[in-house]
Order: structure tokens, then C-alpha cells, then sequence
């Protein structure tokens, strides 16, 4: 298994994103931000810093765009 899928982190669907900001404003370790550029719809998307998610989900339970967050999380079980 690669190192990127075994530790946990948010995956911003950035075209769903609507730039609300309440991901990055829930966010306890504050590893989201807005990002420098616009989505095609043209909003200001968060993005994930790369670095520091526990995998808590907060920022998928506050986000208002039910498409727009994913939270992944290492396979406890060694699984697929």
C-alpha cells in the first residue's frame, strides 16, 4: 500500500465546492484553506494543505454541498 492512501485526508470535489468556507472555519486542526484559484463554476474552492488530517470528518459533516467532501481514511483491517 502507498504511504498517500494510508494516512487520512479530505478530498475536495473542487467543482461542487461553493467556497462557503465553513470546511476550513470546522476544521480543528485547520488543514484546509481556500485555494488561489476558481473552480469552473467560479467559486474559491478549499483545498486540503497536504499534511496534518486526524480524519475526523468534521469539515465533510459542515459542508452544505452534499458532493463536494470526501474523507479518506487508512484501512484498519489491511483490506480493499
Amino acid at each position: 500500500m502507498a504511504a498517500s492512501t494510508e494516512v487520512p485526508r479530505p478530498i475536495i470535489i473542487e467543482d461542487e465546492c461553493k467556497g462557503c468556507g465553513r470546511c476550513i472555519a470546522a476544521c480543528p486542526r485547520k488543514v484546509l484553506r481556500p485555494a488561489q484559484r476558481v473552480n469552473r463554476r467560479g467559486f474559491v474552492p478549499a483545498e486540503y494543505v497536504g499534511e496534518g488530517c486526524t480524519g475526523c470528518a468534521i469539515c465533510f459533516y459542515n459542508c452544505p454541498e452534499i458532493y463536494a467532501i470526501e474523507v479518506h481514511t487508512a484501512d484498519k483491517e489491511g483490506g480493499q
